[in-house]
């Protein structure tokens, strides 16, 4: 079953699959286990005490995807565990990727007390 462009059905899979997307994208979303890829993702930044940009997590992680790993960056900065350093890097591309690191605690919530 094709899901309607405007519905208001809710979307079971928000954040993983739009509400426009087909069924096989919303099957695939299912099957997706985000908070281990989080954590494989969470674990990967963790060993860069200087922050790393994208190519670097890709680097060590050869066995996923670039469409698996990239959409775990934005959760973990939501959710506090990584921080957008507002720096920037060049990546193999040429082209400039953000820079990310672990943050403690501590860090994460004094940063929320001044912003």
């Amino acid at each position: 079953m094709q899901r309607e462009l405007f519905t208001s059905e809710p979307n079971p899979n928000p954040g993983l699959a739009r509400n426009t997307d087909p069924d096989t994208s919303h099957d695939a979303a299912e099957s997706v286990d985000t908070t281990a890829l989080e954590r494989i993702v969470y674990e990967v930044i963790k060993q860069f005490p200087n922050g790393c940009i994208g190519d670097d997590v890709m680097k060590m992680l050869p066995e996923f995807g670039i469409q698996t790993i990239s959409p775990r960056y934005a959760p973990l900065i939501r959710k506090g565990w990584v921080v957008d350093t507002g720096e920037k890097r060049q990546a193999r591309s040429g082209r400039s990727q953000r820079v990310m690191k672990v943050i403690r605690k501590e860090e994460y919530e004094q940063q929320r007390l001044f912003t």
